[in-house]
Formats: structure tokens, C-alpha cells, sequence
């Protein structure tokens, strides 16, 4: 890759890194509209198999950041990008986090209440990305599934989880 897609790849990421409120996975919409839209760097495949290999891995959800930026120039490219996704969201934490421990009060508890509903939307567009681009309705419908039992009933993640590696598995999504 030339200089200026780089740029423009680390400059998105590092701002992306900044507004992960509730995690890696909230970003990824947007990260698949600059790497696989707007610059064509990844293809739809290549990008939704990052997501499933980082996700399937243990470690944190952050990983899939890597394996983008391994897709795109390697294990430099890898090192890369995750660095510029984890630099500026950690020094956030660390700022918040001071900041939080000095006012201890109605302050961030408003600010853990308001950034709840934007995490709940920003993890949905990120399952809806994910669902969508996988082809026909079965995806969006176990989708809708999982996030409704969970949501719902007191049935324990893993045994949502399994169920959905076993559709995979059978190939019926």
C-alpha cells in the first residue's frame, strides 16, 4: 500500500478507537465502510472472516483489528493497525478513569447511563452488518434469535452460543 491509504486507514482507526464505547465490535460498521467501501482495501469476505476468526479466538475483541491490518500488509500491518486502535482509546480510559476516581459521583453515573443506549445500538448495527452480508434471511433470523433469548430469558450465553455453532456447523446459516 502507498503512504496515503495508510494515513488514511490509521487516522480512521485511531478516530474509530475513540468512539468504541462498549467495545471493539461497535466500530466495526464503520471500519467496514472505510476498508471494504470507501478505500476497497478487503473484500466483504475478507472482512466478516476477521471478525468470526478474532471472535472465535480467545482474547479480547480487539483482535479482529489485527487480522484486518494482517490482511492488508501483514504482520507490520497488523502491528500497525491494532496499535493505533488500542493507543487512543486506552489513554481515554486512563484520563476517564482519573477523572472518574476524583469525582466519584451524580456526574458519571449520568455519563455511565447515557453512554448505555449508544453501546446497546452501536453492538445491533454491528450484529446487523455481520448478519446481512452473510446472504439470505437465516442469518438475520438467528440473529434476531440469539439477541431476543438473551435479552429475554435467563438461558446462559454459552448454551446461545452453542446453538448458533451448531447451525454453522450443519450449515443451515
Amino acid at each position: 500500500m502507498t503512504p496515503l491509504p495508510w494515513l488514511t486507514v490509521l487516522s480512521g482507526v485511531a478516530g474509530l478507537s475513540l468512539l468504541s464505547v462498549g467495545g471493539a465490535l461497535t466500530v466495526a460498521p464503520e471500519l467496514h465502510r472505510l476498508l471494504v467501501g470507501e478505500l476497497a482495501l478487503l473484500s466483504d469476505a475478507q472482512f466478516r472472516a476477521a471478525v468470526a476468526l478474532a471472535q472465535s479466538a480467545p482474547g479480547p475483541n480487539a483482535l479482529y483489528t489485527a487480522i484486518l491490518g494482517w490482511q492488508l500488509a501483514g504482520a507490520g500491518g497488523a502491528a500497525l493497525v491494532l496499535t493505533a486502535f488500542m493507543a487512543p482509546s486506552s489513554a481515554l480510559a486512563l484520563a476517564v478513569a482519573r477523572w472518574g476516581g476524583r469525582l466519584e459521583g451524580r456526574g458519571v453515573r449520568a455519563l455511565r447511563t447515557g453512554l448505555a443506549p449508544i453501546t446497546v445500538a452501536l453492538v445491533a448495527s454491528t450484529a446487523w452488518l455481520l448478519a446481512a452480508r452473510a446472504g439470505g434471511p437465516a442469518p438475520l433470523a438467528v440473529t434476531a434469535a440469539a439477541a431476543l433469548l438473551a435479552w429475554r430469558t435467563r438461558l446462559h450465553l454459552l448454551w446461545i452460543l452453542g446453538a448458533g455453532a451448531l447451525l454453522g456447523s450443519l450449515g443451515l446459516v
